[in-house]
């Protein structure tokens, strides 16, 4: 099993420990996910989204609400300000070895407080492309706000990320 480290700079030879984003006093750790996690990371650093995706757990109500009008196993929002940004995107996958990893929290995602060299280095390349083959739906939306507030009552395996930059919430309007 190989992990990935997605970032938008092409030279790193060593990974360093870094805080959390989100959480400069937090403990410094490097991030590798999984290979079918991947696609969740196939985004610019700061972009804000939603993904989500069925389980065997999952209630034929949720199945029908969430996934209902599609084939995609996968499916990750993401604000319609963000479209130019995915269409400009230059990210870089790392291949990482998993030795001296350790898993956390949900499968899929590992950290170590060691510094890495990755084995390589590959673009990401076209990423609007890359998430139409692999089968992940991609949905544009003005706030991603509706869809994580729904989603949390949900029994969907879903993950939120960088919401701190997803725009101001805002009202909904009436149907």
């Amino acid at each position: 099993m190989n992990l990935y480290h997605f970032s938008e700079e092409a030279n790193i030879g060593l990974l360093e420990p870094q805080p959390p984003a989100g959480n400069p006093g937090g403990e410094p750790l490097i991030w590798g996910v999984a290979e079918d996690r991947a696609s969740l990371y196939w985004f610019p650093r700061d972009c804000p989204r939603v993904a989500y995706r069925a389980l065997p757990t999952t209630t034929p109500q949720d199945r029908a609400l969430f996934l209902g009008h599609t084939v995609a196993e996968r499916v990750i929002a993401v604000e319609s300000a963000w479209l130019d940004r995915l269409r400009e995107a230059r990210l870089y996958a790392y291949r990482l070895s998993p030795d001296g990893f350790r898993m956390v929290g949900m499968d899929g995602y590992f950290v170590t407080k060691q510094p890495v060299r990755p084995l390589d280095v590959q673009p990401v390349g076209d990423v609007l492309a890359r998430l139409r083959d692999a089968g992940v739906e991609l949905r544009l939306t003005p706030s991603l706000w509706p869809l994580h507030d729904a989603l949390l009552d949900s029994t969907l395996q879903f993950a939120m990320l960088r919401m701190k930059n997803a725009a101001p919430r805002r009202e909904m309007v009436p149907a």
